[in-house]
């Protein structure tokens, strides 16, 4: 694979350097490939925006409406009222957050496998420390895979949870005119701040994030894996299949954690001076169940479906090449 995505002369001599051996004869990483993964994990959470920010402000809407509503009742308010621009309401701030969420979750991911190809060497006898395989055709046992995702899922929720909530605030303003309560982005940071709600969500977004990244990146990698089982390299694996297993991957992330997306939407949406919800996840839940039953836990859940499948096919291919273009294996 390597004919078709070419290595800058530049990153071939940073290749060298990729892993260096401790005092103690270990094998470690160099900083150049931590700076690899946040890079093409940046790059894809690009893709994941551009693609994934009109089904989100549709599902988003859903979820925070007061009244029984359907999608197609969304869609045509929105693009009547508000205009098909309205679609990217708010999405300077995940262009910008969401990049550097996804290079946190994939970085953070790719370095706990990294500690796992590590450890699990340390207990095979017949593998010295220098000769660790830490490529990324390396495979872990389910397990590991689970974990790595679920380590990468809590460290990024602490800066998930606040641009999530900006992005929700924005994306449910419903008037255009000067009564609007933000202005943009930062008139929201400013005032979320200033009341004490920036980090409104937060443990909500963490169980989130952490069991839904676990299992995303499990599923992934149990698919890539087999792929390599077939004596393939992770280079080898056809572009469409790569997209295929992204699909996958969002799909059943999403189908864990639905439920408690709502509820974390809920409250980040909650009224800033009198929150009726009291950030309680509990209470959240009483509450919308009494009024709506457990159609309520699956408020835009047709949207994000169709949603997820080529948002998450678009950033595991995306990163996944750029890691290619990069000289990674």
């Amino acid at each position: 694979m390597s004919e078709e995505f070419p290595t800058p002369q530049l990153l071939d001599e940073l290749e060298d350097s990729q892993k260096v051996t401790n005092v103690n004869g270990k094998k470690e990483l160099s900083p150049n490939r931590v700076l690899k993964d946040i890079f093409a994990g940046t790059v894809g959470g690009i893709a994941q925006v551009l693609v994934g920010q009109p089904f989100d402000t549709t599902k988003v809407r859903l979820q925070t409406a007061t009244t029984r509503t359907t999608t197609l009742d969304v869609l045509r308010n929105l693009v009547k009222n508000e205009g098909v621009f309205a679609f990217y309401k708010g999405a300077l701030t995940p262009l910008l957050g969401v990049g550097i969420c996804v290079s946190v979750q994939f970085g953070v991911n790719e370095a706990m496998k990294r500690f796992f190809q590590n450890y699990n060497a340390s207990k095979n006898p017949h593998i010295s420390p220098q000769n660790v395989d830490l490529s990324r055709s390396n495979t872990l046992p389910l397990s590991q895979y689970y974990v790595c995702g679920l380590t990468g899922g809590v460290v990024n929720s602490f800066l998930a949870s606040p641009i999530e909530q900006i992005r929700i605030r924005l994306q449910t303003q419903t008037s255009n005119g000067g009564d609007r309560e933000f202005k943009g982005p930062w008139d929201c940071i400013k005032k979320l701040k200033a009341q004490g709600g920036l980090m409104r969500g937060l443990f909500p977004t963490m169980i989130r994030a952490g069991h839904g990244l676990g299992t995303y990146f499990l599923v992934y990698e149990a698919l890539v894996a087999k792929e390599i089982g077939t004596g393939l390299t992770r280079n080898e694996i056809p572009p469409w299949k790569l997209c295929l297993f992204g699909a996958f991957s969002g799909t059943m992330l999403w189908l864990t954690v639905y439920p408690l997306d709502v509820v974390k939407s809920i409250i980040q949406n909650d009224d800033l001076r009198t929150p009726k919800y009291k950030n309680s996840i509990s209470y959240v839940a009483k509450t919308i169940y009494a009024k709506e039953g457990i159609r309520a836990f699956f408020k835009g859940f047709g949207p994000t479906m169709v949603r997820s499948a080529p948002v998450n096919g678009a950033t595991f291919l995306t990163f996944e090449l750029v890691m290619r273009f990069l000289g990674e294996e």
